[in-house]
C-alpha cells in the first residue's frame, strides 16, 4: 500500500486542482454540439460524447459518495429523468451494452454539465479538507490489496480524465464532419 507524502504541498489543494480540471473538460466536450451529435457514436460501437460525460459524472458521484458515506446526487436529483434513465444507484455505465449506452439521452448539454458540476462541487468540498494521513484510510476491502482513499481518488480522477479525453476527441470528429472545425 502506498503512503502519501506531499513534501509540504497541501494535499487538499492538490486534489482540488486535479478534480477542478474535470468540469471544464466536460463543458468543452459538449460545447457547440447538437443534441443529435451528443448521442451519436463517431463509429459503430463507440461511446457517444453524452455517455462519456455522463459516465465521468456517475463514477465520481458513485465512488465519492461511498467514501464520504453519503447518498449519491444521482439518486435524489433531477438528472436521471433528464437523461432518460432511472436513478438506480449502481448504474455508472460499467459493463453497459450498446443498448444501455444508447439509452443515455440528455435533454440538452446543460443536463450533463449541470450534473457533473453538482458532483464536482461536492467533491471539491470533500477533497479540500483532506490531510495526507486521510489518504491511507482503507475504503474498499473487496480488493487485494484493499483500496485506500488516496488510491480511490486517483482512480476516479484518472477514469474521468480518460473518458473526457475520449469525449474531446469525439467532439473534434463530430465538428469536423459538419465542417465546423475544432
Amino acid at each position: 500500500m502506498a503512503t502519501w507524502s506531499t513534501g509540504g504541498v497541501e494535499v487538499g489543494a492538490l486534489l482540488a486542482e486535479c478534480y477542478g480540471r474535470i468540469p471544464p473538460l466536460a463543458a468543452e466536450a459538449v460545447r457547440g454540439l447538437t443534441l443529435a451529435e451528443l448521442v451519436a457514436p463517431v463509429e459503430p460501437g463507440t461511446n457517444p460524447v453524452a455517455w462519456l460525460v455522463w459516465h465521468a459524472a456517475r463514477v465520481q458521484d458513485h465512488h465519492l459518495a461511498e467514501v464520504m458515506e453519503t447518498d449519491q446526487l444521482w439518486v435524489d436529483g433531477p438528472w436521471a429523468a433528464d437523461l432518460g434513465l432511472e436513478p438506480h444507484p449502481a448504474n455508472t455505465g460499467y459493463g453497459h451494452t450498446p443498448a444501455q449506452v444508447a439509452a443515455v439521452r440528455p435533454t440538452g448539454p446543460g443536463v450533463l454539465t449541470g450534473y457533473l458540476d453538482a458532483v464536482a462541487g461536492r467533491s471539491a468540498s470533500f477533497v479540500t479538507g483532506l490531510a495526507p494521513a486521510d489518504l491511507d484510510r482503507i475504503v474498499d476491502h473487496r480488493w487485494d490489496p484493499p483500496v485506500s482513499l488516496g488510491v480511490r481518488l486517483v482512480s476516479v480522477a484518472d477514469d474521468s480524465l480518460q473518458h473526457l479525453g475520449q469525449a474531446a476527441y469525439a467532439h473534434g470528429i463530430l465538428l469536423r464532419r459538419r465542417g465546423a472545425g475544432t
